[in-house]
């Protein structure tokens, strides 16, 4: 049995896995650079580590994290998500090093990491695809060849990339001419591979998720679908569970796809197949995530089943603890992501010191935070800093909960997206289930919001940051 765990990440997925590592009896052991000295997920985890003073490289060096498992005594490591967690190198050396990697296989990993691959696997199984190639470009002639045959709009992709990035939208040949070039660099810089390929674009699709588990005795199952529809730039902001926007119909399809994706490449551990419906309600394989996804709470509130903890169970061998007939959804889950950022001025990352920070509470509210009074945002990572997450049992009250719950939260010190989340909410459209991803585009005035603060906030609000400069 697993009895310590190394969770190699940082922030609010660390502190995460650590409370499932609690709740298991499993030892947690933390890494932090120099910059991460005083993170929350430092002080949660029974015990922590340095692993040097560059913010970011410690935090990619496989071998180094690895090594550190072995002698720190853990015989098991959650990779959480971002960093190294589809890095196959990880799990290949975890494996030569005894350590149990809490995740899939190296080889899964690869294939599905590969874009290409992954297009192959998935038309070899039979799940629908979005027309593009089926090879990696070798040129932007050969790019500007097929793109005329399949027609514009057409999606250059890197071919390893992940999270939004490594992807541009060309609405003409001068597009993609102009763009080719750009997005090996992206690749090149990003993923450390140059191949791009091409996809014919889906106009303003919606984009729907479907979690999966799998187990190394065969099982495999799903846990409904998560809306990811509410994003920017192919950066995901609101997530929901289940779809507003799917019939019981259309999720019992994708469900079963889903399942039958992860089927065909043997796939052990929790991942996330990913899909895009167009207008004509036809669902096309985008991509698969071989890790645990930022939204999972959001499955895990409709559900009742703690993700975290069946990926460290199924990581030591046991089956899955249900079968498909028993998982079923209740209610409405939605998770905002908490960016230090500030909407009305290009979403610009706010980094610094958080003078006051109330977390918001009450039935069906729940924040996973990274965050805490004084604790200054580094400027090296991702913006994130927590996660709301609210459920209800029908859409028009997990809105309302969702709004009363974003009132609750301040953050003082830093600007964040909250405000403009509220905007969201309030939108007709959002409200009647009706979006997609373009909505955010589409909705400009949206940001043209006032930060309004009750007079007793203003008052907090002064009070903190004359104590902060003060150093009081």
């Amino acid at each position: 049995m697993i009895k310590k765990i190394l969770v190699a990440n940082r922030g609010e997925i660390a502190v995460r896995i650590v409370r499932a590592c609690k709740e298991l009896g499993i030892k947690s052991v933390a890494i932090y650079t120099d910059a991460d000295r005083n993170a929350l997920h430092v002080k949660k985890a029974d015990e922590a580590y340095n692993i040097g003073s560059d913010p970011v490289l410690g935090y990619l060096n496989a071998h180094n994290i690895v090594n550190l498992a072995v002698a720190s005594g853990c015989d098991a490591l959650h990779p959480g998500y971002g960093f190294l967690s589809e890095n196959p190198v990880l799990a290949e050396v975890c494996g030569r090093r005894g350590v149990k990697f809490i995740g899939p296989t190296p080889a899964v990993i690869r294939q599905m990491g590969d874009k290409i691959q992954a297009r192959q696997a998935m038309i070899k199984a039979g799940i629908p695809v979005v027309p593009g190639s089926d090879h990696n470009l070798e040129n932007a002639e050969e790019a500007r060849v097929l793109a005329g045959k399949i027609g514009y709009p057409v999606m250059l992709k890197a071919t390893n990339g992940g999270g939004g990035r490594g992807i541009r939208r060309c609405d003409s040949e001068a597009d993609l001419l102009k763009n080719y070039e750009r997005v090996v660099s992206e690749a090149s810089k990003a993923f450390g591979k140059p191949e791009v390929f091409l996809e014919k674009c889906v106009v303003n699709p919606k984009h729907i998720e479907v979690q999966v588990i799998g187990d190394g005795h065969g099982g495999c199952i799903h846990l409904f679908e998560r809306d990811c529809s509410i994003q920017r730039r192919n950066q995901k902001l609101i997530e929901i569970a289940p779809s507003p926007q799917l019939t019981e119909a259309q999720r019992e399809y994708i469900g079963k796809l889903a399942v039958k994706a992860a089927r065909a490449v043997k796939y052990v551990n929790a991942g996330t197949v990913e899909f895009l419906l167009d207008s004509d309600n036809q669902f096309y394989f985008m991509e698969m995530n071989t890790r645990l996804q930022v939204e999972h709470c959001i499955t895990e509130q409709i559900t009742g089943i703690d993700i975290v903890q069946e990926q460290i169970r199924i990581a030591d061998g046991l089956p899955l603890q249900y079968r498909q007939e028993d998982i079923r959804h209740r209610g409405f889950a939605m998770e905002f992501r908490i960016n230090a950022e500030d909407p009305r001025n290009s979403f610009l990352p706010s980094f610094g010191r958080i003078t006051r920070y109330y977390a918001p509470g009450g039935p069906g509210v729940r924040i996973d935070a990274a965050m805490y009074s004084g604790y200054v945002i580094p400027p090296y990572y991702d913006s994130m800093v927590a996660k709301l997450i609210v459920w209800n049992l029908g859409w028009e009250a997990v809105i309302e909960r969702g709004k009363r719950a974003l009132d609750d939260m301040v953050v003082y010190g830093v600007k964040t997206t909250m405000p403009y989340y509220k905007e969201i909410l309030g939108n007709p459209e959002f409200r009647g289930g009706r979006f997609n991803t373009g909505f955010v585009d589409a909705h400009p005035e949206l940001l043209e919001y006032a930060v309004r603060r009750p007079p007793e906030h203003t008052a907090a609000a002064i009070s903190a940051a004359i104590a902060a400069h003060l150093g009081i």
